[in-house]
């Protein structure tokens, strides 16, 4: 029989017009060149070969034909479907017949509708380049990804379990789950976009749309995020901001850095460490500066001598 319809489409031999066009459509989504860059020619040789099958099996009289002598025959022309044995046998006389296969672009863009816009892409089946649509897409789906400063300093890997709807081989929507590796960067930002394409939920006549994970920052007790620099508040005493101290500051990623304070420290006062802030994501090895702002804590009350002592020594 040459090639078998009824395999490359995955139906049984009585399969309805329902049954045809729910296996078409996942098959061809599924094999659509668009979205096999990597395999581009086995997509376009595979979707050729599933239009070329719905093509003959979602029509009457080319499905009789293929039935009774085959796709060899159906393509041949070596038998005349008017004839009284073809009759006796199909059920039913013609006026002739001619093969004429379709394009396997046409036939998608008409069972999915043309979407407005379009790129340029290599016709199947064909030669140089022209126009077509893109295959419609479902809505992207959204979801919140809450990353501690820790993770996001660092960089991290998540696995995210994810339950969606799907078309099983038969056609019929399904849930699927799935575990999703997640690589957070270093540096990376609130907003910052994780995109898997195709992972959220089947829509009818569309391909499933894209699952999008939006970073999100955590609050952090000690640090605070400002672009690609981290600020930190440290309280010292009146008489260290006077008269010099250090300090010790724990990173994120656990080491301690010694800070010494020989300036006088005034209200307001920053100190500036550079490269101790966040990663650059887009510049690896660099980073913001970390940024100390000190809270200066003042007696609650002086004894009359030591009012005095200040009066002498400072004024």
């Amino acid at each position: 029989m040459g090639v078998d319809y009824y395999k490359v489409l995955k139906v049984p031999k009585d399969a309805s017009d329902d049954d045809l066009k729910r296996s078409y459509r996942r098959l061809a989504m599924k094999w659509h060149p668009d979205k096999n860059g990597e395999n581009e020619k086995e997509a376009e040789a595979k979707f050729k070969q599933i239009s070329e099958a719905y093509d003959v099996l979602s029509n009457a009289l080319k499905r009789r034909i293929y039935d009774l002598y085959g796709e060899e025959a159906l393509k041949s022309g070596q038998f005349d479907p008017a004839s009284p044995t073809f009759a006796a046998r199909a059920g039913g006389a013609g006026k002739g017949f001619e093969y004429n296969p379709r394009d396997a672009d046409e036939i998608f863009a008409e069972f999915f509708g043309e979407p407005q816009g379009g790129y340029r892409g290599s016709p199947i089946g064909g030669s140089g380049r022209g126009e077509r649509g893109t295959p419609r897409k479902a809505a992207p789906v959204e979801n919140k990804l809450p990353c501690s400063l820790e993770e996001l300093y660092k960089g991290s890997k998540r696995t995210m379990q994810i339950s969606r709807i799907d078309l099983d081989d038969s056609g019929k929507p399904v849930t699927v789950e799935e575990v999703l590796a997640i690589h957070i960067k270093p540096g990376w930002k609130k907003g910052t976009k994780i995109t898997f394409p195709e992972k959220g939920d089947y829509a009818p006549l569309s391909a499933p749309g894209d699952l999008i994970f939006v970073v999100e920052e955590k609050p952090h007790a000690v640090f605070r995020r400002d672009g690609n620099d981290l600020v930190v508040h440290h309280r010292i005493s009146l008489v260290d901001a006077l008269t010099g101290s250090t300090i010790s500051i724990t990173t994120l990623d656990g080491r301690v850095l010694t800070v010494p304070i020989t300036d006088i420290i005034k209200p307001g006062h920053e100190q500036v460490i550079p490269n101790e802030g966040m990663p650059i994501s887009k510049e690896p090895g660099k980073k913001g500066n970390l940024r100390v702002k000190f809270d200066i804590k003042f007696p609650s009350r002086l004894r009359p001598d030591q009012k005095s002592e200040l009066r002498r020594v400072l004024g």
